[in-house]
C-alpha cells in the first residue's frame, strides 16, 4: 500500500538552547495516498466554512479562530485514514557534543529517523514530506532517505522531500497537532483558546496527553529516553 507522511516540528530552538523549552517535538501525519484528494477537499471545506483562506498553524489558534481549529480536531478524530505520531526530545538531556560530532543539525535528523522508522511497516511504499528549512548540509534529506531505506528493506521509501508549509495541508495539520502536544509538555500556554483545544484533544483520547504505547495508532506520543538503561 502507498502512504504519505507529512511532518513538522515545534520548539526546535530547544535542541541548541536548553533554556528555550523543556521539550522539542517532531510530528507527522500518516495517510494512504489514495486519501489525499479527499483529505484536501475536506480540509478546504472546513476553511471555507469559516472564511479562512490562509495557512493553518498552532501559533494562529486564538479565540477568533477557535471554532475553526476545533472543527479541524473533530475532523482528524472522525477520520480513520489519518494517524499522528510525535516524538518528544527533552532538551536538557540532548548531548550533541558526544553523540552528534557537535552537530545539532545531524542530531535533529537522527530524531526525525526515530519518528519515522518505527511506523514504516513491511511491504508498503512511502512518500515523506518535511516542512521546508535551510540546512547547513544540503544532503540531509537524501541521507535520511538512504538511512530509512537501509533499515526498512521490505518497504520502499520513494521520496523524502521538503515542501513550504503554506503549500501543504498535511504539513499544516502536522503543525497543529505537534504544537498541541509540545504545548502540553512544555506547560507554557497562557492562551485560553489553546488550552481549550488541548482539552478537546484530551476529551477525544479520553486521557491527558502523555506518552503512549508504541501500538497506539491514532495519536501516538513517543517520549524518547536519552538516558539509556532499561
Amino acid at each position: 500500500m502507498n502512504f504519505e507522511i507529512y511532518c513538522d516540528e515545534s520548539g526546535l530552538e530547544a535542541l541548541t538552547r536548553q533554556d528555550a523549552h523543556l521539550y522539542t517535538a517532531i510530528g507527522g501525519i500518516w495517510m494512504p495516498e489514495t486519501f489525499r484528494s479527499e483529505f484536501k477537499a475536506s480540509m478546504n471545506s472546513i476553511k471555507t466554512r469559516h472564511k479562512v483562506f490562509g495557512e493553518l498553524k498552532w501559533k494562529k489558534v486564538s479565540p477568533a479562530y477557535l471554532d475553526l481549529y476545533q472543527d479541524i480536531v473533530h475532523f482528524f478524530f472522525s477520520t480513520p485514514q489519518l494517524r499522528f505520531r510525535v516524538i518528544l526530545i527533552e532538551s536538557k538531556i540532548v548531548d550533541h557534543y558526544t553523540f552528534n560530532n557537535q552537530d545539532a543539525e545531524l542530531g535533529f535528523y537522527k530524531f526525525y529517523y526515530q519518528l519515522l522508522h518505527h511506523w514504516i511497516l513491511d511491504f508498503n511504499n512511502y512518500d515523506i514530506f518535511l516542512d521546508l528549512k535551510i540546512n547547513r548540509d544540503k544532503g540531509r534529506l537524501s541521507h535520511l532517505k538512504q538511512v530509512l531505506t537501509n533499515s526498512n528493506l521490505t518497504s520502499k521509501i520513494n521520496i523524502v522531500q521538503a515542501l513550504p508549509s503554506e503549500q501543504s495541508l498535511g504539513i499544516q495539520l502536522a503543525d497543529l497537532f505537534t504544537g498541541i502536544v509540545a504545548a502540553k509538555f512544555n506547560n507554557e500556554i497562557r492562551s485560553t483558546a489553546k488550552k481549550s483545544l488541548i482539552r478537546l484533544v484530551e476529551d477525544k483520547i479520553k486521557h491527558a496527553i502523555g506518552p503512549t504505547s508504541k501500538g497506539e495508532e491514532k495519536l501516538n506520543v513517543f517520549k524518547i529516553n536519552l538516558k539509556g538503561g532499561w
